[in-house]
């Protein structure tokens, strides 16, 4: 399965695009849509070195989502699934880790509990972020579509 415009449509909202790298509030070097490998202090990228960024990291996603989670999604689910584990510190392979509820609900069949653990997935080093939570939020929203 792959992100639909609405999952590139999300990370993008809430990324949102900066050419010249800069620390997110995780402390994180960052660039592009929330590019996080490699970065260097002061570099700067196109806007179609960003794309191409975004584009590889959404398929590396995909590709760890699929071996993270062996149950059929559906299109939101996958969507939101591949917004959360964009915006993960090590990505899909980590959320087993990160969140083992919301990934044994999956696999249980329990979506809607799933949904709901999406919404506990706000802190950065154990405070909730306010910009998590919404992100959260509306990847529920996307997830239960």
């Amino acid at each position: 399965m792959k992100a639909s415009q609405a999952a590139i449509k999300l990370i993008k909202r809430f990324e949102s695009l900066r050419l010249e790298a800069y620390l997110c509030p995780a402390g994180v070097r960052t660039i592009g849509w929330g590019h996080t490998e490699g970065v260097q202090p002061g570099q700067r990228i196109t806007v179609e070195d960003a794309e191409q960024l975004l584009k590889n990291d959404i398929d590396q996603v995909e590709k760890d989502l699929a071996r993270t989670i062996q149950v059929p999604l559906t299109q939101g689910e996958h969507d939101a699934l591949v917004s959360l584990c964009f915006n993960l510190r090590g990505g899909a392979r980590r959320l087993p880790r990160i969140a083992p509820k919301l990934v044994e609900k999956l696999i249980s069949g329990d979506r809607f509990g799933a949904s709901i653990e999406l919404l506990d997935i706000n802190r950065v080093n154990g405070e909730p972020m306010p910009g998590l939570t919404r992100r959260r939020e509306a990847e529920r929203v996307l997830f239960v579509a």
